[in-house]
């Protein structure tokens, strides 16, 4: 193919160039834009298909965020680990890379069913990243006739790439954005629905329990009272029945007191209440290292209720034989991991739809008080929840 008709036209370049600028002016959704850049990229380039693959936010896989037709109903459809194909070498080595033909024969090939590469015969394929964004994703064109791609063809699809990354990346920033509102929107909603529910329980608590053994309790002793000089024998089974309600009462006033706040933090420290806390699931045979350390107060209520979530959800979803629970402060941060060897689940799959209360409920309690949780998992790999909190200046 003559330079006329491959990338190297220079009327092409600047009619490239106004398209793209058009195209960065769409509007802050990804889809959309990445979608146009793969139309005008095959239009000026003569190339029969184009690709767009933008790293997610979690940067371990690639999401087909633009295509021309008829690929185009594959968008947001495919998604390929970073770790995959000729794509994910060009994302991880950040080099572009052309296969004039034989692409099965390449090692770094894997085919995609929904993308037909086997229809068509050349590729070429370059990162989309700026200094300032870092990798954004990967464009991919091809062609269905043989072609050799020059040098200057790459180099000219390097610059779309780097133009094309900074409005992608602007565009993934504000899609991040508007997800993290509106995932705080739906948490805050759960809080205050959980708050609401927890206050109702700890009233029916006091109601059904405390409450009403109180009154039984004042009963025998206005039995005892009037027993007493008649007959001591009765009043002196009144009392044993009195003391019996007392140590209930008072059972159900320590279980809704800590249903609040973790008294055992108050006696035991941070260390002490997670061996506690530990203890009460004998179903699971966990190893503990806790170092003896104390924290701000609120530091060391946030931990304590992160593990306890991290806990239950072991025992609820799990199905873990085994796992460990480690606390330790080091180089001014405290670190909490919670780790299993259950059934683990598929993190870059849930990653943008995983909305639970549990998992978000540990995420902000970390970041309430100025830290962070990372979740590792793979299935039947286990799951290990680790919370990081500067403590660098702070005083227990």
């Amino acid at each position: 193919m003559s330079d006329v008709l491959g990338l190297a036209d220079p009327e092409r370049e600047n009619g490239l160039l106004l398209r793209l600028i058009e195209a960065a002016s769409i509007g802050p959704a990804v889809e959309p834009l990445a979608s146009a850049v793969a139309q005008l990229i095959t239009d000026a380039t003569d190339t029969d298909v184009c690709f767009v693959h933008v790293l997610d936010d979690g940067e371990r896989s690639l999401s087909l965020a633009g295509a021309t037709a008829p690929f185009d109903r594959a968008v947001g459809k495919v998604r390929l680990p970073i770790e995959t194909g000729v794509t994910g070498w060009v994302a991880r080595n950040r080099t572009p890379t052309v296969i004039v033909e034989n692409k099965e024969s390449d090692p770094r090939y894997v085919p995609i069913p929904a993308l037909r590469g086997t229809d068509f015969t050349s590729m070429a394929s370059v990162p989309m990243a700026t200094d300032t964004a870092g990798l954004v994703g990967v464009l991919n064109v091809h062609t269905v006739v043989r072609r050799e791609f020059t040098d200057r063809d790459i180099r000219l699809l390097v610059v779309i790439g780097g133009l094309v990354a900074g409005a992608l990346h602007q565009a993934r920033m504000h899609r991040r954005l508007a997800a993290r509102e509106l995932a705080t929107e739906r948490f805050t909603e759960q809080v205050i629905a959980a708050q609401e529910t927890e206050r109702r329980r700890l009233a029916g608590d006091i109601h059904d329990g405390i409450s009403q053994r109180l009154v039984t309790l004042n009963y025998h002793l206005d039995a005892m009272e009037h027993t007493l000089l008649q007959d001591p024998q009765v009043a002196a089974g009144q009392l044993v029945l009195a003391r019996e309600l007392l140590d209930l009462t008072l059972d159900e006033a320590r279980a809704a007191i800590g249903g609040l706040r973790p008294p055992v933090l108050d006696d035991l420290g941070l260390a002490g209440g997670l061996a506690s806390l530990a203890r009460s699931i004998p179903e699971l045979e966990l190893s503990l290292d806790l170092a003896e350390e104390r924290l701000p107060e609120h530091v060391e209520i946030a931990l304590y209720r992160i593990a306890q979530e991290g806990l239950q959800n072991i025992t609820k979803h799990a199905g873990a034989t085994a796992g460990r629970l480690r606390f330790a402060v080091r180089q001014g941060r405290a670190e909490l991991q919670v780790s299993d060897n259950g059934a683990g689940f598929d993190t870059v799959a849930i990653s943008e739809t995983a909305t639970g209360y549990g998992m978000r409920s540990m995420s902000e309690r970390a970041e309430v008080v100025g830290g962070t949780l990372h979740v590792a998992s793979t299935p039947g790999g286990g799951t290990t929840i680790t919370a990081v909190v500067p403590v660098e200046g702070l005083r227990a």
